[in-house]
């Protein structure tokens, strides 16, 4: 092999402090030539999607030794959204993307590792980590840990985490079902080892990092608990080597159409608002201009072609059996463009080999579940700089929707009302000064999402916010409203019982008040001071832009 990156710290005699320390680990002399290869875990024990890494990590190792490498892991921090919400920890969330696509760089420049096997699993873990590789432009593959299964429940009921704890807890409180009933669903939720089962965040960007080639075929469905699993993560520790021999890097990659196909099979799919974020954030590090308006352009003409939980009938062990991601590609052929991938096969090679398909789940396009795209952009006086819903969790009824607003300036004082009965039929939730800046930290926020459908309002009442949501929610809720409320949006102008209008069909959001009314109450408005005032958060909202930009961290 020609000149290594890790040549830098292990050729010539001015490296031998460098070999001495290398030695000092356990690296044997002979093994000084091979190329060096991160693998860079966010194992964790409080997380149940990255408890079972441990096991993936040597399955890694093997194919990397195999195939002629060196390995070293080294550890990348995780959060749970779904034990960080509802609480100060959940400001936490998205600032750890930027986190960790700074310590992935950190360790791979300072040791100059030729190469990296990634991970992850999680939320802002998966993101962040390919923000990482396509800032650095080393040879990286990803490897996804993998859905956890559906717990099993008598006549065929299966019980996932969303569902049968958030929106149970709102049941729970409605009196729907009572507390032995509640204790079966927090028992049955969460199985096994595994991201949470249905198209949530995590598994979403699971998916999206297949498509667009950084992860090997079925990596983005295959089960945490599989055998697949394991051969995937053998095979991507063996092809790791292949890419820095071949000198295949992620920008050659994450092309323009590389992330076109991923946003036609998030919205054939239905996957979670985050993903919209976590996007553009990627695409920013690889140099490829990708506008919020993208996103409406294609899901106009993408269908939607499955119903994933939470707002649909099937679960990831369903979309991983009926073919994976290579069945929505094949599905949607005549729509995608050819791209490369770090498997070797192109995208519309891969599609040449598929066999199977469960058009149960994966429907063809011209029966879809639904003409249009999971995933709608909206635009209006209330969010001039763009708004995102999940339209495939909408009823068709909450559609178009005018409404009161109830203004809250914080996630907690909604939950509050939503939980003392004091949101009712024909209300309009603004949870405002919840953005990247006014959270800060963008907060997930689920709970008053699910609490809405757990008392039976998802048809009578809408929810906006400058926030986001988890990929667990559904109904009428609409986020990343832009400019945010700390950075004077319109959303910070709106008063109790002002009129709101929601039209997803005509993508609008808009407040229904005179134009000179709110260009005076513009006037009066007074930014208010930082809710956290110390620490790496208050650096965080100084230097985090919009959301309709990524909620990227910039200095200028």
């Amino acid at each position: 092999m020609s000149h290594k990156r890790s040549d830098a710290i292990t050729q010539g005699f001015e490296r031998t402090p460098h070999r001495a320390l290398l030695k000092g680990t356990g690296v044997p002399q002979d093994q000084m030539n091979k190329p060096f290869i991160g693998i860079a875990s966010s194992f964790t024990d409080l997380i149940p999607g990255h408890t079972g890494m441990r096991d993936l990590e040597r399955f890694i190792e093997k194919g990397v030794h195999s195939g002629g490498g060196y390995s070293f892991i080294f550890g990348i921090p995780g959060v749970c959204d779904g034990i960080a919400m509802g609480h100060r920890g959940m400001h936490y969330s998205l600032p750890t993307r930027e986190l960790i696509a700074d310590m992935v760089e950190s360790i791979a420049e300072a040791h100059r590792l030729d190469g990296l096997v990634l991970l992850t699993n999680c939320d802002k873990i998966t993101p962040g980590m390919l923000m990482a590789a396509a800032r650095l432009d080393i040879p990286c593959i990803v490897v996804t840990a993998g859905p956890m299964m559906t717990g099993a429940g008598r006549k065929g009921r299966r019980y996932s985490f969303v569902t049968d704890t958030f929106e149970a807890m709102a049941q729970y409180k409605a009196g729907v079902i009572d507390e032995q009933e509640l204790m079966v669903c927090e028992d049955h939720a969460c199985p096994t080892a595994g991201s949470c089962q249905g198209l949530f965040t995590a598994n979403t960007m699971a998916i999206l990092t297949e498509t667009l080639g950084m992860s090997l075929v079925r990596c983005g469905t295959a089960l945490a608990v599989s055998s697949l699993k394991r051969r995937i993560a053998f095979a991507s520790g063996e092809r790791i080597i292949e890419l820095v021999r071949e000198n295949i890097t992620p920008r050659q990659i994450l092309t323009k159409a590389a992330f076109e196909n991923a946003i036609r099979v998030d919205l054939a799919l239905g996957g979670s608002t985050n993903t919209v974020l976590h996007l553009l954030s990627i695409a920013r590090e690889a140099g490829i201009d990708l506008p919020l308006e993208d996103f409406d352009r294609l899901g106009r003409e993408t269908p939607q072609l499955a119903s994933m939980n939470p707002g649909g009938l099937h679960f990831m062990e369903d979309l991983d059996a009926s073919g994976g991601v290579p069945a929505v590609l094949y599905q949607l052929r005549e729509q995608l463009q050819d791209n490369p991938t770090l498997t070797g096969p192109s995208i519309k090679e891969i599609v040449s080999s598929v066999t199977m398909v469960d058009e149960e789940v994966v429907h063809p396009t011209d029966s879809p579940v639904r003409a249009e795209g999971g995933l709608a952009v909206l635009f209006g006086n209330l969010a001039p700089k763009g708004s995102v819903v999940k339209q495939s969790g909408v009823s068709e009824k909450m559609m178009t929707f005018e409404g009161q607003a109830r203004c809250f300036d914080s996630e907690e004082a909604a939950m509050e009302a939503l939980m003392g009965g004091k949101v009712v039929a024909g209300d309009v939730v603004v949870i405002r000064y919840e953005g990247p800046k006014g959270g800060p930290g963008m907060r997930e926020m689920l709970a008053p999402t699910a609490t809405l459908m757990g008392l039976g309002l998802g048809d009578s009442v809408a929810l906006i916010t400058d926030g986001r949501f988890s990929g667990g929610t559904r109904g009428p809720c609409i986020g990343h409203i832009s400019p945010e409320a700390a950075e004077g949006g319109p959303i910070a102008f709106i008063k109790d019982g002002d009129p709101i209008l929601l039209d997803i069909p005509n993508r609008k959001l808009e407040l229904l008040v005179d134009a000179d009314e709110l260009a005076t109450r513009q006037q009066a408005w007074v930014a208010p001071e930082p809710k956290i005032k110390t620490g790496w958060l208050a650096r965080y909202a100084k230097v985090v832009t919009s959301a309709y930009t990524g909620a990227v961290c910039q200095a200028d």
